[in-house]
This record gives C-alpha cells, structure tokens and sequence, in this order.
C-alpha cells in the first residue's frame, strides 16, 4: 500500500478537526457517548477525504535506443539489374 502524500494527510486531518468541531457545536451534545459518536463519524469523514485526494501519476520515461553509428567502412549494397520490358 503506498504512503499518503503530504496533501491527503493535510484535507484528512483539516476534515476531521472542522467536521468534529461543527458535529459539536450544531448537535450540543455532553455526554460520553454522544461525543464518541462525533469523533468516530468525524474519523471516518476525514478518512474518506483523504482517500478521494488524488493522487500524483507515476512519470513514465521512455528508453529509446540510441540510433546505430553509421561508419565510412559500412558495405554498400549492390545496385539490383532492371529487367527489360517485353
């Protein structure tokens, strides 16, 4: 599995932080399991997040050959007879 790039562990964690915030202060809760729930849906929230971030595309470089030396020593075809037309 790869590593989360710096940008996914940022968008997860700023949601986590602001969704747990706002679930506390619109629901007004102050019990102990209300707060659990917040934090457990804030969690999973700031997950998903995290996990829609794209994700840079590996680069992929092309190897060509190097073309072949062409050298002054290099046979030269002989030149191929033409058929006369009959």
């Amino acid at each position: 599995m790869p590593r989360p790039t710096a940008a996914q562990l940022a968008y997860g964690s700023c949601t986590v932080i602001f969704s747990t915030l706002a679930m506390l202060l619109l629901s007004q809760t102050s019990s102990g399991a209300g707060i659990a729930l917040i934090a457990l849906a804030a969690l999973v929230l700031g997950l998903l997040v995290a996990l829609i971030v794209p994700t840079p595309k590996a680069r992929v470089i092309a190897i060509r050959k190097p073309a072949p030396a062409v050298t002054e020593d290099a046979p030269v075809p002989a030149p191929v007879p033409e058929r006369a037309a009959s």
